[in-house]
């Protein structure tokens, strides 16, 4: 079965190499299960194998120059999320859905952001965005715990306990081969076939121990430990978003961003094709240019979320304001001090969380409504679903924003800032790096798809 289409080499690539053991190769038995595709997919007997070097113990060498971008970064994303204050949580659930979000359209799985928020609250009209959800949850359950085979598997059965083709293999390693790219029938042509499911558990260990160690670069860790994941390819459909969530869970084990997580899927789904690329380049004995990607990708969503998080301070007092300013303690005042918290809901759950009668719920939702602080978010004229207007632009805006800096910036070598612009901490990298003293847990170094029964490329 394939998964995602794999990418072209980062083109031009000129940044620093980081180099690591490349993978080997191995030819083995294959047969076909279930019959299908040309004459050639059904007689194929053998098929060569990608087998990732075990990584438990690298020690990757990072330049000097990438090392300071990636320390840029971990400055980036630690004052992100110690500055968030009082509007730290309603910022930690935007970041996370936006995350989840950008994660999922990688995957090709896109959807409108209204088409998400009712996704959020029960509405399963937009397959998409109830993928868009299942990622957030399962993001959401990777980020609690220990990075460990249990939180790793138990992410992935929420991610596809719901996918009618995949529920069957959800939370499982997979016991079957798989590839990406070529047929859909069989590894004929693939531009990568992941190593035989007899290897899958001992190789998710050795990674998994590598995840959890304190002694390495906090991103050049991250991006190794996901580009290893997905040359593993655990699964049978959905390893690029749970390799994504691994990602977000080295950061927060590292405890670098303990309370956010920072969208670096926004970066990456600019450049689809140039992230696939720099996987490849991994597999190949280079993991200069992924971790050059996840370094730079997190100091533009780092960037772009602080503004967002200005921007929902600034949130209550304007909606308070356009509502006419309710007395305190009035039902509308209380709906909206609920706002950043639970931008979707409905009358009943204004209800059951905030004990408001029924006429007063009606009431404080027609005055918000009136107001445009809130809008509807189906046709229905029963169980409406409502939604912070404010909230949910700049849930897309952020999205935007990241991708249309990230087209320009993530091609650039390390050190390069792209020219033009907003100013970033990418123009001051040498002389931030020089001055800084290192954070907690960022430790300079001594020197096509599954074609699984499932959709393509999860």
């Amino acid at each position: 079965m394939a998964d995602e289409v794999a990418g072209e080499s980062p083109a031009g690539w000129v940044g620093p190499r980081v180099v690591v053991p490349a993978h080997g190769r191995r030819t083995v038995a294959w047969r076909q299960t279930h019959r299908g595709g040309t004459v050639d997919d059904r007689t194929l007997g053998e098929v060569t194998v990608s087998i990732p070097p075990q990584v438990a113990g690298l020690d990757p060498r990072v330049p000097n120059d990438l090392l300071a971008e990636c320390d840029l970064a971990v400055r980036a994303i630690a004052r992100l999320d110690e500055t968030g204050g009082e509007h730290l949580r309603p910022l930690a659930t935007l970041l996370l859905r936006a995350e989840s979000v950008a994660s999922s359209k990688i995957e090709h799985e896109d959807a409108s952001i209204e088409d998400f928020a009712r996704a959020l609250h029960g509405v399963k009209a937009n397959s998409s965005a109830t993928s868009m959800v299942a990622a957030s949850g399962a993001m959401d359950r990777l980020l609690h715990g220990p990075i460990e085979a249990a939180g790793i598997t138990a992410a992935h059965r929420l991610l596809l306990s719901d996918d009618p083709t995949e529920r069957a293999y959800a939370g499982r390693w997979r016991k079957m081969q798989n590839w990406i790219g070529g047929s859909d029938h069989s590894p004929r042509n693939a531009l990568y076939v992941p190593p035989p499911p007899d290897l899958v558990e001992e190789l998710m260990g050795d990674l998994i121990t590598f995840a959890r160690r304190t002694d390495l670069p906090v991103i050049a860790q991250a991006a190794i430990a996901h580009a290893q994941f997905e040359s593993i390819h655990p699964f049978t459909d959905g390893n690029g978003r749970i390799g994504r969530a691994l990602a977000a869970a080295v950061i927060r084990e590292r405890r670098v961003a303990q309370h956010v997580v920072i969208p670096i899927a926004s970066a990456l789904v600019a450049r689809r094709e140039h992230y696939f690329g720099t996987l490849d380049r991994y597999r190949d004995g280079d993991a200069g240019p992924i971790v050059h990607a996840f370094a730079r990708s997190a100091i533009i969503a780092s960037e772009e979320a602080t503004i967002t998080a200005g921007r929902l301070a600034a949130m209550p007092d304007q909606w308070h304001g356009l509502a006419g300013a309710p007395r305190v303690g009035s039902a509308a005042a209380q709906v909206l001090a609920s706002l950043p918290s639970s931008p979707i809901f409905t009358a009943d759950d204004i209800e059951n969380r905030l004990g408001l009668s029924t006429a007063a719920t009606y009431r404080a939702i027609e005055r918000l409504a009136g107001a445009e602080v809130i809008r509807p978010l189906t046709t229905r004229t029963r169980n409406q679903i409502w939604g912070t207007g404010d909230l949910l632009d700049e849930l897309h805006d952020l999205g935007v924003r990241i991708g249309a800096r990230s087209a320009e910036l993530l091609a650039a070598p390390a050190g390069a800032a792209g020219g033009g612009g907003r100013s970033t901490v990418l123009q001051a990298a040498a002389l931030d790096a020089r001055r800084s003293t290192p954070l907690p847990g960022e430790v300079p170094p001594a020197e096509g798809i599954d074609h699984s029964p499932g959709a393509p490329g999860r």
